[in-house]
């Protein structure tokens, strides 16, 4: 073990956790208009909107995105040490991202600001059933080598939670677990459809994960298997806690000694699903990265999902620190 691994080690009772968030950001703009009714044609669901017409919006609101600034604002709300760690401009939406987070208490020291980087930008048509289209402008970010990245402060780190790393992909994700590995800094992993578009990469990295977060779907591009549960004991091959989720038929997870299978937290109205997924998994990191057990995490995971789809944008539901939680529907087995 290192130097580093050592001291953490040592100061790990009482310690506040740190979790370095790394991955892009973006201003996103939410319309939302009863004329967004969704039509199913085969099996797919369109909005169908008149062209060439001029449409009035009943609703319109703007937020800030990205989900590593999203899931990083999950670990401050929750009392932990988050920072974010990304290359953004001088353009409106880049300093709208950075103000946001700096009042919510996520460190943005290490975001590197220049003129030849500009943060993403999204419009997103909320249905009527909470479904969205979302239209993305990437925006203009580092390369496959990180380029002006500050890695180097995940060395002072719990944990890092790369996502949604853009042009990066797999490169630059296998360049920051390297990091990672280099001074046991744990790695937790909601990969985005960069780092899926290469499964045999990312497979390859896998050992160095601590925990991989994926909906039904993923799963499958990364193992085989048809149920989530045995998804989860294929992915356990690789990575020591798997937790894969199927919408509203709920999550499998297991840390290889227990696995969970857990419905809904509450059926509730949605309103908009845009961030569901990452106020899922760093809900739970949230909790495991404080010692909770695996049923506790999974618990405040679905609570602060559920929160989140009840109101607009990524960030506006994610819970406070000690929120009260009821019972949900879960069964717990020894593996």
């Amino acid at each position: 073990m290192s130097i580093s691994g050592i001291i953490k080690m040592n100061i790990m009772s009482g310690h506040t956790p740190k979790i370095v968030c790394i991955g892009k950001a973006t201003q996103d703009v939410f319309l939302k208009d009863e004329e967004f009714d969704p039509h199913k044609e085969g099996k797919i669901v369109y909005t169908h909107l008149p062209l060439g017409a001029k449409m009035d919006i009943d609703d319109i609101e703007f937020a800030t995105g990205g989900n590593a600034t999203n899931v990083a604002v999950t670990f401050a709300r929750q009392g932990l040490h988050a920072e974010y760690v990304w290359v953004l401009g001088f353009d409106p939406a880049s300093e709208t991202i950075l103000r946001e987070l700096d009042k919510e208490g996520v460190s943005t020291n290490h975001v590197v600001q220049k003129d030849k980087y500009q943060a993403a930008y999204s419009t997103i048509l909320i249905a009527t059933n909470g479904e969205r289209t979302i239209l993305n402008h990437h925006g203009r970010s580092t390369s496959k080598n990180g380029e002006d990245l500050q890695l180097e402060t995940i060395a002072n780190a719990d944990w890092v939670y790369p996502t949604a790393l853009a042009k990066g992909g797999v490169d630059l994700l296998r360049k920051i677990v390297d990091v990672a590995d280099e001074h046991d800094v744990k790695v937790m992993l909601n990969p985005a459809g960069t780092e899926l578009a290469d499964p045999d990469k990312l497979k390859g990295l896998l050992e160095s994960v601590e925990v991989l977060c994926l909906n039904k779907e993923e799963a499958q591009i990364v193992v085989e298997g048809t149920s989530s549960e045995e998804l989860v004991r294929h992915l356990l091959h690789y990575v020591k806690v798997a937790i894969v989720s199927d919408g509203p038929r709920g999550v499998v997870a297991s840390d290889g000694k227990t696995l969970i299978k857990a419905g809904m937290y509450e059926d509730l109205r949605v309103v908009d699903r845009t961030g569901a997924g990452d106020a899922f998994a760093s809900g739970f990191l949230s909790q495991w990265a404080q010692g909770k057990s695996l049923k506790d995490s999974i618990v405040f995971a679905s609570a602060n999902s559920t929160s989140v789809v009840t109101k607009i944008g990524a960030k506006a539901g994610l819970l406070p620190k000690h929120v009260k939680l009821h019972d949900m529907p879960l069964e717990e087995k020894t593996i």
